[in-house]
């Protein structure tokens, strides 16, 4: 039963309290840790390391405050080790684990890179997601929009985003409905809320 008497679909099981907000949220917008061997706060971005998890919210803020008020340590009930730059691991983390999912999903077909290719999936209605570099020109970006019904991903820088298609940069890349998108939306944003961004450039909109 949750607070108000009201029942609480067990199927929810998929929610965790993060230690520094302490909040409850589904576990795609949270950052799952575990204690190594020696002590030590390990981030489990996949969540599927062995042992006792805890979970922070997918921002610096909480992690800055977990770290800040030696929440790791309460939160497993033990002494802990952790790294000063905790923060940026996840992050790095979090940007492999994006890059990796677009890259899959080029593989199967499933996403495009280019100006004219993003420009005829979203003319054909076939985008489903459309992806553009924070750092690419904002005047370039303007003239694509983002599907009906959609997402929008803005988290990636254009250096990360060509690694997910083999190329040394891409400024523009779109995914078809179905398939990882929704993993691709769902670690989107946890990324973008791992990231400072200058002018709001940096966004997943849903």
């Amino acid at each position: 039963m949750t607070r108000g008497g009201v029942q609480k679909d067990r199927s929810e099981g998929s929610e965790r309290k993060c230690i520094a907000t302490g909040d409850t949220e589904p576990k795609q917008g949270l950052i799952r840790f575990v204690m190594g061997p020696e002590g030590q706060v390990v981030p489990d971005v996949m969540g599927k390391l062995p042992g006792r998890g805890v979970y922070v919210a997918s921002s610096r803020a909480a992690l800055e405050t977990a770290v800040k008020k030696k929440l790791f340590a309460r939160g497993f009930k033990s002494q802990v080790q952790v790294s000063a730059g905790l923060a940026g691991e996840v992050e790095d983390q979090v940007v492999r684990r994006l890059v990796g999912l677009i890259s899959l999903a080029r593989k199967s077909g499933d996403a495009v890179a280019g100006y004219e290719k993003v420009k005829d999936w979203l003319a054909k209605e076939q985008a489903r997601v459309l992806i553009q570099a924070s750092d690419g020109s904002g005047r370039g970006k303007s003239k694509l929009s983002t599907p009906y019904k959609g997402k929008f991903i803005g988290c990636l820088t254009a250096d990360e985003l060509g690694m997910a298609f083999g190329r040394q940069t891409v400024i523009h890349a779109a995914l078809a409905s179905g398939g990882l998108s929704k993993r691709v939306v769902d670690e989107a944003q946890r990324l973008q809320g791992l990231r400072e961004t200058v002018g709001g450039s940096g966004r997943t909109e849903g």
